[in-house]
């Protein structure tokens, strides 16, 4: 039988994205996250992070526990569940399948690694992924993300454009790093993000370069806000929840016409391009014209509290859960 109404269920799930995470243990479940000594990708706990439903958990605790729905977001996991637990996801324990990234590789024919099975449901994040990801006849959905509203902050006092890139040397082309230059001459770029420091020395840019650092939600909410602008350079990523969080911020944002950006910023909330001289041209408007940058701003806030808010975020995972539990896959 799936769940009844307001029915906790008790959720095995790993601290993979930080701000996935934070929206989806917001729910009104308990989700065991688990923590090891030297932390690392299988163990990461909280970090620190103020998560009142969820509970960190010692593996060797997990065999005998009580485990409604394992959620899976790699497929390592699942091996990892069955050593832990001694319960195979999708046979001995419900389990569903978070798939956050786009597929690399030969990318119109590229197999999703639980393609052809049907125990375990594959839960896209975007539209696009489901599209993309060759799935075969595995059961598959998606469930749009949510956030966390940090309030409409917004300011746009600094004319600055403001950017959250994790790890951009490394990652390089596939989240638009070598675009930066072109930006770089039309104002300074304030740049948050993990290894974010790292650009000063992979680009000669002086002061139109200022790495901001990998900041907790708060202050990174506080100092992006003062920034004129959003924008969001991905070729090659999955949907950044930071283009999300700044539309919740109530900034303009402009993006370069790839993944699922068409889709999360609606028309008036910001420019979308495939064109680079055409973002460039809107950034320079936008910083130039503070009043313009203000009303577009409220549009993609308007737009990502309608489209990205948590509470649609819970209900869709909630109803999914409740599928799985039941029996009824995706």
């Amino acid at each position: 039988m799936g769940q009844a109404e307001g029915v906790t269920l008790r959720l095995l799930v790993w601290h993979v994205h930080g701000s996935w995470t934070a929206s989806f243990v917001r729910g009104r479940h308990d989700y065991l996250v688990p923590l090891l000594p030297e932390g690392g990708p299988w163990g990461r706990g909280h970090c620190g992070r103020d998560w009142p439903n969820a509970r960190e958990v010692d593996p060797a605790g997990l065999r005998d526990a009580d485990i409604d729905v394992v959620v899976l977001q790699r497929p390592d996991e699942i091996d990892l569940t069955e050593r832990w637990t001694g319960r195979r996801p999708g046979r001995d324990v419900p389990a569903v399948f978070v798939e956050h990234n786009t597929p690399t590789g030969d990318v119109p024919r590229t197999r999703h690694p639980l393609a052809d099975q049907d125990a375990i449901p594959i839960a896209h994040v975007t539209h696009f992924n489901h599209l993309v990801w060759d799935c075969g006849h595995a059961p598959t959905t998606v469930v749009e993300h949510g956030v966390v509203d940090p309030g409409g902050l917004y300011t746009g006092d600094r004319a600055a454009i403001g950017l959250v890139m994790n790890e951009p040397v490394r990652r390089g082309r596939a989240v638009g790093t070598d675009l930066l230059p072109a930006f770089a001459e039309v104002a300074p770029l304030h740049v948050w993000g993990i290894g974010a420091d790292r650009l000063t020395g992979h680009f000669d840019l002086g002061e139109r370069l200022r790495p901001q650092g990998d900041l907790g939600q708060d202050a990174l909410h506080a100092g992006l806000a003062r920034c004129r602008v959003y924008l969001h350079t991905p070729r090659w990523t999955s949907l950044g929840l930071s283009l999300i969080e700044a539309m919740h911020l109530g900034m303009p944002v402009v993006a370069v016409d790839s993944t699922e950006a068409s889709r999360a910023v609606s028309p008036g909330a910001g420019v979308v391009s495939a064109d680079v001289g055409a973002l460039v041209r809107a950034v320079r408007e936008l910083l130039a014209d503070p009043e313009l940058a203000h009303r577009m701003g409220k549009q993609a806030r308007e737009h990502a509290l309608a489209n990205y808010g948590l509470d649609a975020f819970l209900r869709n995972w909630d109803a999914l859960l409740d599928r799985v539990t039941s029996g009824g896959g995706a």
